[in-house]
Order: C-alpha cells, then structure tokens, then sequence
C-alpha cells in the first residue's frame, strides 16, 4: 500500500492558550490511538520549536554541517503523520479527520517509493 505524509506548516497554527494546546494535543492523541487501531499509523509528531535544526552540504565531497537548513524550515513546517493506506480518498479522509483534531489546515503528499523498492523489475 501506498504511504501519505500528512503536515502542517506551523505559521497555520492559530495563537492558542496552553489550555487549547492541551485540547488539540488530546484530540491529536485519541486520532493517534484510531490510526493505530486500523492500523494505518506508521509514525509522527510535531517539531521541537527548540532544537537543533541543521542542514548538511557536500565540500570537496565531504559532508558540512550547516547551521541551519536551506530554508527556515523550522518557521514552517510544524508536525507530520505518516500513514499506510490503499489509495488517495483513504489518506483524504484520514487528513481531514487530523485536520479537525488539529483545529488547522494539513496537506497530504504520497510518498515515493525508490526504485530499489519497487515490485515493477
């Protein structure tokens, strides 16, 4: 089956108080319990605002940790599922319902399977 990653971009997130953070991170929760039961979860979870977010470039070959990635990424992207669903209406569904958990919008990609992988040789 076909896996979706599911985001959000964390400048969607709406000011909350710690009291509605509290709500949605249940609401979140009990969404994560349902994946799991119909055993389409296959991970998430949102971003540390506070940790390290770092980039790596190749100098000479050689790979350099940056300071920082490419893009402030950490300005935009805010959390992530991952899910193993037959077919793109499923994964719809499944954003939709992480969308309302969330109380914010969610885009919805298909992951690409590497060519190694593929059942197609």
């Amino acid at each position: 089956m076909p896996q979706y990653v599911i985001v959000f971009n964390a400048e969607w997130v709406p000011d909350l108080t710690e009291d509605q953070i509290l709500e949605r991170a249940e609401a979140t929760g009990v969404l994560a319990g349902e994946m799991k039961a119909a055993g389409v979860w296959v991970f998430g979870g949102g971003l540390d605002a506070d940790s390290l977010v770092a980039g790596v470039d190749l100098v000479d070959s050689k790979p350099v940790l940056l300071d920082g990635p490419y893009a402030e990424t950490k300005e935009h992207l805010g959390g992530f599922c991952v899910v193993d669903v037959p077919d793109d209406e499923t994964a719809s569904g499944w954003a939709a319902k992480v969308a309302v958990a969330c109380g914010w919008p969610q885009q919805l990609h298909r992951l690409g399977v590497p060519p190694h992988l593929r059942g197609d040789r």
